[in-house]
């Protein structure tokens, strides 16, 4: 019986994929998170999981740093995405995290399974035009590492990028920084504007290529 943990924060879609599991007998769901910061909690609770089927966009914290969390604190659990996100340097960054397979909601029932077999099993899950994307990344690695770069940001802006990272809320930034929520706000705005990104996920993903965090 192989024991799967779901992280996806939007309930319908939760359900279905809960529903193609649900088609194969040597499967068994543990639990399923809305969130990264959900994630976590809930398998310092139980890490008697398997495999993690991890979405990559989630309030809070997101698929991608979940994912390395996942990694530094329980390597024996796989993780694999499960999103509708096919981002090169997304697919990077969370390969590089430790993810050992990528696959698209769009999956077929019986592609997931296999992919989730072949996860288990130690081998890659791939959907085909990811497996494209993850050639490319290892022929040319640099192309994906991104030179270092700045962007202008401040160092209370570089802190607020660390803290929204952690997928704190503007309250816990703010109650950390010693600022006001307001405050918080509006740095976030400006690393929007200066990194040319319009939400937290790519914001963490441009610092992450270029090495600000």
């Amino acid at each position: 019986m192989i024991k799967i943990a779901i992280a996806e924060d939007n309930s319908f879609l939760a359900r279905s994929i809960i529903n193609k599991l649900g088609l194969f007998d040597d499967f068994k769901v543990k639990f399923h998170a809305v969130n990264g910061v959900d994630l976590m909690a809930k398998l310092a609770a139980d890490s008697n999981v398997d495999i993690i089927l991890m979405d990559v966009q989630m309030p809070e914290m997101d698929g991608v740093v979940a994912t390395k969390e996942v990694s530094d604190n329980y390597p024996h659990i796989k993780v694999v995405m499960l999103t509708v996100v096919d981002d090169n340097h997304i697919v990077y960054q969370s390969l590089r995290n430790g993810a050992v397979g990528y696959l698209l909601k769009e999956s077929s029932p019986q592609y997931l399974y296999d992919g989730i077999l072949n996860a288990v099993g130690g081998e890659a899950a791939l959907s085909p035009s990811v497996a494209l994307k993850a050639i490319k990344i290892i022929q040319n690695p640099e192309n994906f590492e991104g030179e270092q770069r700045d962007f202008g940001l401040s160092d209370r802006e570089l802190q607020v990028l660390c803290q929204m990272e952690k997928g704190l809320s503007y309250r816990q930034i703010a109650s950390n920084l010693i600022i006001s929520p307001n405050t918080v706000r509006r740095h976030i705005d400006n690393i929007y504007r200066k990194l040319e990104v319009s939400n937290k996920v790519e914001a963490i993903q441009k610092a992450y290529v270029n090495k600000l965090i």
